[in-house]
């Protein structure tokens, strides 16, 4: 009776039907604008220097929940259809908020480290060598954060299980060379226009986010979750 009711928010036709499919995405860029409020001003206000690298990464902290939420509360909109999208958003946030900030803290840690040495690489000896190392970890951890975001999002595992199922995902190309892609156009965005654009655009990398891991998803429930 539930899901009719919901199913019966929105009707069967194709106008209401591509109507609500708007309001949730207008909802959902609403939603990951204000999470990454803190993240732009951070960005905006901070000059670009060495000394500054930490606070450049440290101001990320907000971006996986956000994201994790942003996939949750996708695959809530394609199971139980109804016109209250904000509600699996923020469920989505409770829900993932815990399980996605202990592997993402540790993450920007990392991410931190390498940034550093990137900055200072020139200052040392053999730091030309060190760069393009350095390079290579940061697109590694980049591209395995992606799939824990669907591991975290979709999934409740231990965080060191959590961290296991990703690596083995990376073996998934497809969607692996589809967070590149990703990963490539937000870093492009960045520099050709500005952080605010690549706000303003959330929406829709979230939504390509969701359709990239997707495989992910049905891959995790193939190999590691029980079915009883």
């Amino acid at each position: 009776m539930i899901m009719t009711e919901r199913a019966d928010e929105i009707g069967r036709g194709l106008l209401p039907r591509a109507a609500a499919f708007v309001y949730r995405y207008l909802v959902l860029g609403a939603f990951l604008a204000l999470l990454g409020v803190p993240t732009l001003l951070v960005w905006t206000l901070l000059v670009p220097s060495v000394g500054n690298a930490v606070l450049f990464v440290a101001a990320m902290v907000p971006v996986a929940p956000a994201l994790s939420a942003a996939l949750y509360a996708q695959r809530d909109w394609s199971t139980s259809p109804d016109l209250t999208p904000g509600r699996a958003l923020w469920r989505g946030l409770r829900t993932n908020l815990v399980d996605t900030l202990k592997w993402w803290l540790p993450v920007l840690a990392v991410a931190a480290v390498l940034a550093v040495n990137l900055q200072y690489a020139d200052t040392v000896a053999g730091g030309r060598i060190l760069q393009p190392i350095c390079l290579v970890l940061l697109a590694v951890l980049a591209l395995w954060s992606g799939h824990l975001l669907a591991v975290t999002a979709y999934f409740s595992f231990r965080t060191r299980d959590a961290l296991r199922v990703a690596a083995a995902e990376l073996a998934q190309w497809r969607a692996t060379l589809g967070l590149a892609a990703l990963l490539v156009v937000a870093v492009a965005t960045v520099l050709l226009t500005s952080e605010a654009v690549l706000l303003a655009t959330g929406w829709a990398f979230a939504g390509l986010l969701r359709l990239v891991l997707r495989p992910v998803e049905a891959d995790v429930v193939k190999r590691f979750v029980r079915h009883d």
